[in-house]
């Protein structure tokens, strides 16, 4: 990593947002003890609040902050990856551009975000996008294992659109003041899984990294705290391996994690804001201890919609409602009053079928009848979430913010049992195949399709998601219109009104029909 790695076993301190609370009142006297407070989100996709406008939203966030700001002006907003992508924003456009997470940018701007790191999902957008979403941003990054890979050269990620742009920092060091004078230093880590393998960015190994950085950080504040995005199994183990952190912020889990190893605490926050983990760093300096006090705060309508940020929002509202009329689609109608709650989590649309993935998969097969059998990667799923009615068909769209049409192919036997099986070998990935009408004996290792077994002899017309004909999917890579084994490819359909153009269409009728 040439040069630029040489600075592991150095510290890149940058000190900024220093913060100074109230005047000292007369006569008031430094007592050696500071409490800084972060409000925590992670993995937010969504703008806008959810659940009929019920809970999250950026709005809330500022809301939250802006409480404990009044109280406590040493109080930090902290996103701990995933907010650039997936999002139903995403395949829309604006200014002649792809949006591609402009809209939760300038959100985060609105809101007050201070400090982020890195999600996986950062790098599901192209470099230029990244760059623009960099170059936009108000707020500061800490990459400590992340890196922006230049034709061949590992460098440190920057923004472009100012002179001599200072470098995303591994470490950056908070100075905070309080009314009665007592000052203190908080370092920052920044972690990142090394999940994706975009060819402009490259990882080192982050409880390595973490280690190097915290050992060279430690005796120059008063404490340190760890933001990350990766698995809480890894969260537990930095912990384990550096016991002196003073907490970890956590991203990447959806479902609200809260750990404690030794006397670290590991806070992950509901996605798409629909909880904030409210964490409070007390710090002694006289007895060189800290302690840290998590509350988890649910962002729901006991909270208003901060007005700043709220316009902000309600602008991108505006936005996305164009362009989804375009696509033939009405955002805010109701279009399934009432029903069992959808099941689209990711733990288990990945694994096996539910209701979710039964609805999608009984749209695909309404909107192309001729089909023996319909296809889908879990993956297109990412709402990630368990939808509950009233649903509208902006729920339909969140829940498949790819979109992508419906393909119909003739294939033989031969190919379909190889699909079906790798598939099958995809569970927990997004390359886990939900298919209908399909089942699978495991103690005979067979396959029926319908009520006939699977005849390898046979020719069978498939209709599947557009994205698995581009052997762009996991270990299904031989899934292309080339493949021998397929005999005919349909013409795609791109008529807005028509089902097979649009997933998320083909859904939304279905639905509207029943």
């Amino acid at each position: 990593m040439k040069q630029y790695l040489r600075l592991t076993y150095l510290i890149i301190i940058a000190t900024g947002l220093a913060c100074t609370g109230s005047r000292r009142a007369t006569g008031s006297k430094d007592d050696g003890k500071i409490e800084v407070v972060f409000v925590q989100v992670n993995d937010v996709y969504e703008i806008a609040p959810l659940a009929g406008g019920k809970e999250g939203g950026m709005a809330r966030v500022a809301t939250l902050k802006k409480q404990y700001q009044q109280a406590n002006p040493n109080t930090f907003l902290v996103m701990a990856g995933d907010f650039l992508s997936p999002s139903v924003y995403n395949s829309l456009s604006y200014e002649g551009k792809r949006v591609r997470g402009r809209q939760m940018v300038d959100a985060m701007n609105a809101a007050g975000m201070d400090f982020v790191v890195f999600g996986n999902h950062e790098f599901d957008i192209n470099e230029t996008e990244l760059q623009d979403r960099i170059n936009e941003s108000g707020f500061q990054w800490i990459a400590s294992n992340t890196f922006h890979l230049v034709k061949g050269q590992t460098l440190p990620f920057e923004k472009t659109n100012i002179s001599n742009p200072p470098p995303f920092p591994q470490t950056f060091v908070l100075r905070v003041k309080d009314a009665d004078g007592t000052t203190a230093k908080v370092g920052f880590i920044g972690l990142t899984l090394p999940f994706n393998k975009a060819n402009h960015v490259t990882y080192t190994d982050p409880i390595a990294t973490a280690k190097t950085l915290y050992n060279a950080l430690k005796d120059t504040v008063d404490a340190v705290v760890a933001i990350t995005h990766q698995l809480v199994d890894d969260d537990i183990r930095l912990a384990k391996e550096i016991p002196w952190l003073a907490a970890i912020l956590g991203g990447h889990e959806h479902d609200m994690r809260l750990e404690k190893a030794g006397n670290v605490y590991i806070t992950k926050a509901h996605a798409n804001a629909k909880s904030a983990y409210v964490v409070k760093l007390q710090i002694n300096k006289k007895k060189r201890q800290t302690e840290v006090k998590p509350e988890l705060k649910y962002l729901n309508e006991t909270f208003g919609l901060d007005r700043t940020t709220n316009e902000v929002v309600q602008k991108w509202v505006s936005i996305a409602d164009s362009n989804y009329a375009s696509l033939g689609f009405n955002a805010k109608e109701v279009i399934l009053q009432n029903s069992a709650p959808l099941d689209g989590r990711e733990a288990e649309v990945r694994r096996g079928q539910t209701n979710l993935t039964a609805l999608i998969t009984a749209a695909m097969a309404e909107a192309c009848p001729q089909a023996d059998i319909v296809l889908m990667n879990a993956g297109s799923i990412r709402v990630d979430d368990i939808l509950l009615p009233p649903l509208t068909q902006y729920d339909i769209i969140r829940t498949l913010p790819f979109g992508g049409g419906i393909r119909e192919v003739d294939m033989k036997g031969i190919l379909l049992q190889r699909i079906l099986e790798a598939g099958r070998n995809n569970v927990n990935l997004g390359g886990y195949l939900q298919a209908q009408p399909v089942n699978y004996n495991a103690a005979n290792r067979s396959w029926r399709v319908g009520n006939q077994p699977l005849d390898v002899y046979r020719t069978y017309r498939v209709a599947m998601s557009e994205f698995l004909l581009t052997g762009g999917e996991t270990n299904l890579g031989f899934l292309t219109k080339d493949n021998p084994d397929i005999v005919k490819v349909y013409d795609a359909e791109t008529g807005v009104d028509n089902p097979k153009a649009d997933l998320r269409l083909a859904v939304v009728k279905f639905l509207k029909k029943k």
